[in-house]
């Protein structure tokens, strides 16, 4: 298990004086990328294949937004491995060590220049620290999009802030755009997350957004290629 210590800062605040779930996000991903330092085996490995790991799934369930000056512990651990996939828990939990997000996510491991998924050694497979999987509302990893219902918006450019070191669009932005689009007064209790074509700088995002009475479903599409899928419950 890794873990990092945070404080809820003005920058990572709403309106209200709560964290942003566009902020968890980012410390769960901070988190997760810097886990690789636990595991130097894993970490030579990927370095010298020159390979990745890439997100592909994310379920976050909110037990409880902080507030303004909060102290924060951000754990992950991995609980599951294939060939071209991982599986790890990522969780937020307060000072008096009661959870406040609770995520699992599936990353896929790819070459970096071929862009394409590549499978890891058995051995590298063997080393890896297995924790147990906590408990949670596991779902699908896949979502499904309604066959009618949506309206198509205005489109959404890629900026040069959006995009990280994989020169590709950050991952907690598609969540960030997507929440631009719930209705007022919606407060989100789950997310789901399915990443599909990785948006590069210059791209058009045209959102796709499908509204039930307990669901927003925002699709994010390249074309004619779903880019990422964001469901708030």
């Amino acid at each position: 298990m890794y873990s990092l210590k945070y404080k809820v800062t003005t920058s990572t605040c709403d309106s209200e004086g709560k964290l942003k779930l566009y902020s968890a996000l980012q410390m769960m991903q901070d988190c997760s990328e810097m886990w690789i330092d636990s595991e130097p085996g894993v970490k030579q490995y990927f370095t010298e294949q020159n390979m990745a790991q890439l997100l592909a799934t994310r379920q976050v369930e909110i037990v409880r937004v902080p507030e303004y000056k909060e102290e924060l512990t951000v754990t992950t651990s991995v609980y599951g491995m294939k060939p071209m996939f991982g599986f790890r828990n990522t969780f937020i939990y307060d000072a008096q060590g009661n959870p406040c997000y609770k995520t699992w996510s599936m990353g896929a491991f790819v070459d970096k220049m071929a862009g394409k998924l590549k499978r890891i050694d058995d051995d590298t497979i063997a080393s890896m620290t297995l924790e147990p999987q906590l408990k949670m509302n596991y779902k699908d990893r896949r979502i499904i999009l309604p066959k009618e219902g949506g309206e198509v918006l205005g489109p959404i450019k890629v900026l040069r802030a959006d995009i990280d070191y994989n020169k590709h669009m950050n991952n907690a932005n598609y969540v960030r755009m997507a929440m631009e689009l719930l209705p007022e007064g919606f407060e989100v209790k789950d997310l789901r997350v399915e990443y599909r074509v990785a948006a590069k700088l210059g791209d058009l995002l045209v959102p796709m957004v499908f509204l039930s009475e307990e669901r927003v479903i925002v699709s994010l599409a390249i074309g004619n290629e779903v880019s990422a899928i964001i469901e708030f419950t």
